[in-house]
């Protein structure tokens, strides 16, 4: 069936009207659907709130429709979108990499009006997740969605296996434990290559955003940091150096055959399939991994810890409302997020992986039962440091992300990639 504009807007309307409160006060269904369209990652979050779509659609009339596919195209595709004259995408799902470009380019709605008129509660959101996203006193463009601060997962049956335990003492005169130090990290990562019979570790090394992420943690691992305590750009330091050098290391000699040009994708692919020993990721891999039907020869198997030398890589993502679209799909769009965003749906959410932004979900006595990790969990969010966030965020992940891949296939030394990476990111900062 085909719609025109006028007729849309008319269900629109008549489906909004009754629908500015979530959660018990939410409206009966409306007299016709209308569709929001979002473009989402393909990751496991997303058809997470894809089951649960039907209980909205139910609750308010409004249709929601997601359009999957792989983050390397999302951002292109998004700014189509939001420099024509009309957004096909009326409900945003927005990555933190791009909470200062979006809002600076004049792209999103103030979110804070919808706030305001729907008392929408923003309390339960940890302040680090708003913050994340750009919020200031007086603007509000992004609602927190889920976060992906990184950790460790690891193979605990490996690291307990006797006698790798008694191989590793002999080859290197310590005991074989989960890491504390970046160097420990990489040397068992080689060690389970040469002698466990899988990938010591399941690395996503594909130019820009999955190798700028990887490497992340390292940098935070070891002690590193992307600016100084002036804002400057700070990566030709010696903590960097260290970082980057061990990264090669890993990749070049710890890591799967093809590590150079592999996604999230082929991370989680290697991982659920047996063949890696560990994997740098988000933490909310580990149910994941856990699926005895998808998963099942490592289901069971796999632990979760905060990344060795104490901190990761935290970022997140967030809802929001493009600009060009009319004043009724805005508030359908609004209506959506606060439904998705409520307690009840969080978590619903979080029994099946979901990355909770609210701290009243963490505490939750029915999560906390079925995934006692996410104590874990929140340790590995609280710990976590940020990629620089600003307007050419997006553009810095592709320019650290070409240095990082020269330096991981020996076409630069670890020095000249952190100087160009280093100056690249500071001429970035100053434009």
């Amino acid at each position: 069936m085909t719609w025109n504009k006028q007729t849309l807007i008319k269900m629109l309307m008549t489906a909004v009207s009754g629908a500015a409160v979530v959660g018990a006060s939410l409206p009966a269904r409306a007299a016709e659907p209308i569709t929001l369209h979002a473009l989402m990652e393909d990751v496991p979050e997303t058809k997470i709130i894809e089951a649960l779509l039907p209980e909205f659609e139910k609750q308010t009339g409004i249709k929601v429709e997601f359009e999957k596919i792989g983050y390397p195209d999302m951002h292109d595709k998004l700014v189509s979108q939001l420099t024509a004259p009309q957004s096909y995408y009326n409900v945003l799902e927005v990555d933190f990499l791009w909470a200062g470009e979006f809002p600076a380019a004049g792209w999103l709605a103030d979110l804070k009006p919808f706030v305001e008129k729907s008392k929408y509660d923003l309390s339960p959101f940890i302040p680090s997740t708003l913050d994340l996203l750009g919020r200031t006193k007086d603007q509000l463009f992004l609602v927190p969605m889920y976060n992906y601060s990184m950790g460790l997962l690891y193979r605990k049956d490996l690291i307990g296996d006797e006698k790798l335990k008694a191989a590793y003492k002999t080859a290197t005169g310590k005991e074989l434990a989960l890491p504390t130090t970046l160097e420990d990290y990489v040397a068992i990562s080689k060690f389970m290559k040469a002698n466990a019979g899988v990938a010591g570790a399941a690395m996503q090394g594909q130019r820009g955003d999955p190798n700028s992420m990887e490497f992340s943690n390292y940098l935070f691992s070891a002690g590193g940091s992307y600016l100084n305590a002036d804002g400057k750009a700070s990566l030709d330091t010696a903590e960097a150096k260290k970082a980057l050098d061990l990264y090669v290391d890993n990749i070049q000699h710890g890591a799967q055959q093809g590590a150079v040009s592999a996604t999230l994708d082929d991370t989680m692919r290697l991982m659920c399939s047996g063949s890696a020993f560990s994997m740098v990721t988000y933490w909310w891999m580990l149910p994941q991994m856990d699926d005895a039907v998808k998963c099942p020869t490592v289901a069971g198997k796999v632990g979760l810890s905060v990344m060795p030398g104490g901190h990761g890589e935290s970022g997140g993502w967030g809802w929001g409302i493009p600009k060009n679209t009319s004043p009724e799909e805005q508030e359908a769009a609004w209506t959506f997020i606060q439904w998705v965003q409520s307690k009840d749906v969080s978590v619903k959410r979080a029994l099946e992986g979901h990355a909770p932004v609210r701290s009243d979900v963490y505490a939750d006595a029915a999560v906390l039962a079925k995934y006692p990790f996410y104590k874990t969990a929140q340790d590995v969010v609280a710990t976590g440091k940020s990629f620089p966030i600003f307007t050419y965020s997006a553009q810095y992940e592709d320019l650290l992300g070409t240095q990082l891949s020269l330096a991981a296939g020996g076409q630069a030394t670890s020095d000249a990639a952190l100087k160009a990476a280093s100056d690249g990111l500071q001429g970035l900062l100053d434009k």
